[in-house]
């Protein structure tokens, strides 16, 4: 349910808010990466949804960039 509901969410963004989204998200990948290397990390779920949503961006700005 959650994958659907932020799949909608990101379809509605435009292309400047998808940007800032993919930018916040690689931020976020970074520190979760730092924090797993130090020994810092507890939820390593975050991990896999981070770079999925990284994915699902990167194929909704194709996706975009394709149709116009």
């Amino acid at each position: 349910m959650k994958q659907k509901q932020r799949l909608s969410d990101l379809k509605v963004m435009s292309k400047d808010q998808l940007e800032q989204e993919f930018l916040n998200l690689k931020k976020e990948q970074f520190n979760l990466r730092f924090q797993r290397a130090t020994g810092q990390l507890e939820n390593t779920a975050r991990v896999r949804v981070v770079r999925r949503d990284i994915a699902r961006i990167k194929s909704l700005a194709a996706q975009q960039q394709a149709k116009g």
